[in-house]
């Protein structure tokens, strides 16, 4: 079988499944050539997955997470945002970032979440056609910007840059997109210095971090705000919206889903929401560096060497996952990697599965059923993956 993974036309027409399933059975710790790089090593089994999220001594984050990354770029904020950062600043910054994700602002997280899915169902549904994707990328995009207290007419702009950031084909754009996030962030972060509020920006701005002991220690830098809430901001527009829209098609594949899924009630939809992330996966990879020789499942790796580890290929591992590759959205238990391991699991998991929950509950509540009337289409990316096109049309129910 041929193996390149940095193919894009693998991952527009939907086949690279195929070839993590090969090597799953075949090549699980892989050595990948790269005719314009220094090669990588394709980790494709649950168990060594979880292996490398779970030792951040060994597996550095520090010098890169994403394959194509630039080491400019990389540089530039390592060791000061969260996904590029290992113990003990990882520690530090997810101290404080994580505080605006705890229990204590959920009431309003789940306000806003609710208010937003509510909306732009309502929207969609009365619009009839649509393409699924503007309507699966609004919600996430407007849930984080209110969160942050962006101002609206930012919004949309705000989506597509950052889409732009991850996704542009040349590095010198994605570049230039993070450049002006940054100075959006920068601009921003200066108000709130003088004037703050309860938003994203703020909290994290006037956090102190806890030092050993308990006692209260500095505050983040204002570069170390800027850069993780353009992270926050990132993870949160470029993964629910390939999850819900992901769903919608398994949905309309299968209408005995879509009618189980009816009726089945909130704890349905609880166990549909994990098997719809563990099926679309959008954080498809994840980069780590060696940081001493060592093994994996007995192959030798050497100080220095690139490691990808997939999760989408974990979240079909035969051995974890019972027929891994039917969608079943009763699946339990239901152990997936898509919101990664360790320490660096997500950071805003808990507003992907409120956002999931919200859209699912209100869909079933407003619509008989959905038609496809148009191809899907796949985006290229071996990064955040998923449909960049789903012409549907929604018909509604007597509610």
């Amino acid at each position: 079988m041929r193996i390149d993974l940095k193919d894009p036309g693998l991952f527009e027409r939907d086949e690279f499944g195929e070839v993590l399933a090969w090597l799953r059975t075949n090549e699980p710790v892989y050595w990948h050539e790269e005719p314009d790089g220094p090669g990588f090593w394709v980790l494709t089994r649950y168990a060594d997955v979880v292996h490398v999220y779970g030792d951040d001594d060994l597996f550095s984050s520090q010098r890169g997470m994403r394959l194509d990354s630039s080491p400019e770029a990389v540089d530039a904020v390592a060791g000061r945002m969260l996904i590029v950062t290992d113990p003990p600043d990882h520690t530090r910054l997810r101290q404080v970032v994580g505080r605006a994700f705890g229990r204590s602002a959920m009431p309003r997280i789940e306000a806003v979440v609710s208010r937003v899915v509510r909306t732009v169902v309502a929207d969609a549904v009365e619009q009839g056609e649509v393409d699924f994707l503007d309507v699966a990328k609004k919600i996430p995009n407007h849930v984080v910007c209110e969160l942050m207290g962006l101002p609206r007419e930012h919004w949309e702009w705000v989506g597509d840059t950052t889409t732009e950031a991850f996704d542009a084909p040349a590095d010198t754009d994605r570049v230039a997109a993070y450049g002006e996030l940054f100075l959006l962030f920068t601009e921003l972060l200066m108000e709130r210095r003088e004037d703050p509020g309860d938003d994203f920006i703020s909290m994290i701005a006037q956090a102190r971090q806890r030092e050993r002991g308990g006692a209260e220690g500095r505050e983040l830098t204002d570069e170390e705000v800027v850069f993780n809430c353009n992270g926050v901001l990132a993870g949160a527009n470029e993964t629910t919206r390939y999850s819900m829209a992901g769903a919608v098609l398994e949905l309309v594949r299968d209408p005995a889903h879509w009618q189980w899924l009816r009726t089945a009630g909130q704890a349905g939809i609880a166990s549909a929401v994990e098997e719809v992330l563990r099926w679309t996966c959008p954080g498809v990879h994840a980069l780590r560096t060696v940081t001493r020789p060592t093994e994996i499942g007995g192959v030798p790796i050497q100080a220095g060497d690139r490691v990808t580890i997939w999760n989408a290929s974990a979240n079909r591992d035969e051995s974890v996952f019972d027929d891994p590759d039917r969608f079943r959205p009763d699946r339990s238990p239901n152990k997936h990697v898509t919101f990664g391991a360790g320490r660096h699991f997500c950071v805003g998991a808990r507003v992907a599965r409120l956002e999931l929950t919200a859209f699912l509950t209100e869909l079933v509540s407003r619509v008989d059923r959905i038609e496809l009337t148009g191809e899907p289409r796949h985006n290229s990316s071996n990064f955040t993956w998923g449909l960049r096109t789903l012409p549907v049309r929604l018909v509604p129910g007597s509610a």
